[in-house]
């Protein structure tokens, strides 16, 4: 029997994240250094991470800019790193993103550019079209972030806006040869979505970035709108410029899903996976996924099973709350479950950061209502208010990593007694 259903759970959430950190995987999968002039680039919660590995395997006979999350730094020392905005852009990411297209605008088809993207190099690269000034990006950040659209909707509006996004990114180092390795944190493993493919070409256009606009009623400057009227920078993926670009997912949920389930397995577990790449309302999936947990109680052997899944839930939030996707599912969840004995959950986003707070997720037991009831605290209120977070810091049952330096997006463990 268990004697820690939550340690067991926080086990194997550690696990997820540790397979996908950047000093233990991306070695493998850098070629032999290349003869001559070495850049690297970079950006997105896990690229700093990336650089201090390309550093221990490469050596410092190179050059570079990366950008990261600020709290994401690291301590490289051929490659500079500087610390943005995340998940609003600020101007110490847009004044990086200028010097980093200067930089790749000066090779030659001589020279190699070594790209490493994450999760959250969408707002961490910041170059708005002509315009558009950064308060405004920084106005439709937000909007998009609120509307409940899923991650591949909002990266299509926001390349469409940008100088950098959309293989722009590669285009600017064009005719010198670049291979990009990325850690996926979208549903899918597209790597044209992945931090807004910034070297990766695309075929959408800025009438699909209209109709999403227009389908989620988000509420953007008259300036977008204008924009969108414009012919849009977007790289087209049989564009000669990016003819000498390799893009590589090297690091993925799957991987992180797999490797917990192993481990769950070793302490006796059955494991049932769902999919790595789950998406929809954080609370709609949290009622689909209690049903889906009492269900295989009444049908469950000797036994106990792990319910795994991954993906991006999203959040349209009406309230004033800052909880993210993960503690919104888990609140959900409780109040689905109405403290069903013998079933307890997990969900955290693997980079340590759920929506905009400092909290990667949340735990719930048996006891989660029964918790809150005693301080008075109304779990439909705290859900109607979008305020996740502050429910489960009341009831001291978050998850706090500070920054786990990767980003293979959430993961949700169900835990069936």
């Amino acid at each position: 029997m268990i004697s820690s259903p939550e340690q067991l759970l926080r086990s194997l959430f550690d696990k997820a994240v540790e397979v996908a950190d950047p000093m233990l995987s991306l070695a493998e999968h850098l070629p032999s250094k290349p003869q001559g002039r070495v850049v690297v680039i970079g950006a997105g919660k896990a690229s700093a991470r990336m650089a201090e590995a390309v550093e221990a395997k490469w050596g410092t006979q190179l050059e570079g800019l990366v950008i990261t999350r600020y709290g994401y730094g690291r301590a490289c020392k051929a490659i500079e790193i500087v610390e943005a905005a995340h998940p609003v852009p600020d101007q110490a990411g847009a004044q990086a993103t200028q010097r980093m297209l200067d930089l790749l605008r000066s090779l030659g088809e001589d020279d190699f550019v070594l790209a490493l993207i994450s999760g959250g190099a969408s707002a961490l690269l910041i170059a708005p079209v002509a315009g558009i000034s950064l308060e405004e990006k920084q106005q439709v950040n937000s909007a998009l972030l609120a509307c409940g659209a899923s991650i591949s909707k909002m990266n299509t509006v926001r390349k469409h806006l940008s100088q950098v996004k959309g293989g722009q990114l590669a285009a600017a180092a064009y005719p010198a040869h670049m291979l990009t390795l990325m850690i996926s944190d979208v549903p899918g493993d597209d790597p044209a979505f992945i931090g807004s493919g910034p070297t990766v070409g695309d075929a959408t256009s800025v009438q699909d970035a209209l109709d999403i606009i227009a389908k989620w009623q988000i509420d953007v400057p008259a300036s977008v709108m204008a924009a969108l009227q414009r012919p849009s920078g977007v790289i087209a993926p049989n564009d000669e410029r990016l003819s000498r670009v390799t893009n590589t997912i090297y690091a993925a949920p799957s991987k992180s899903l797999e490797a917990a389930a192993d481990l769950a397995k070793q302490q006796g577990l059955e494991v049932l996976i769902l999919g790595d790449a789950l998406e929809g309302e954080a609370r709609d999936v949290a009622r689909e996924h209690a049903d889906l947990a009492i269900e295989h109680q009444r049908k469950k052997g000797d036994r106990p099973l792990l319910i795994l899944s991954g993906g991006e839930l999203t959040v349209t939030r009406k309230g004033q709350g800052i909880g993210g996707p993960n503690a919104e599912y888990c609140l959900a969840l409780a109040i689905s479950l109405n403290g069903a004995q013998g079933i307890f959950a997990l969900a955290g986003d693997t980079d340590g950061v759920d929506g905009a707070a400092e909290v990667a997720g949340a735990v719930i037991a048996p006891d989660t209502l029964a918790r809150a009831a005693a301080l008075n605290i109304d779990p439909h209120s705290s859900l109607d208010n979008n305020d996740a977070h502050s429910f489960f810091a009341s009831i001291d049952r978050q998850i706090i990593t500070g920054p786990t330096l990767t980003n293979v997006n959430d993961f949700r463990a169900i835990l069936v007694l």
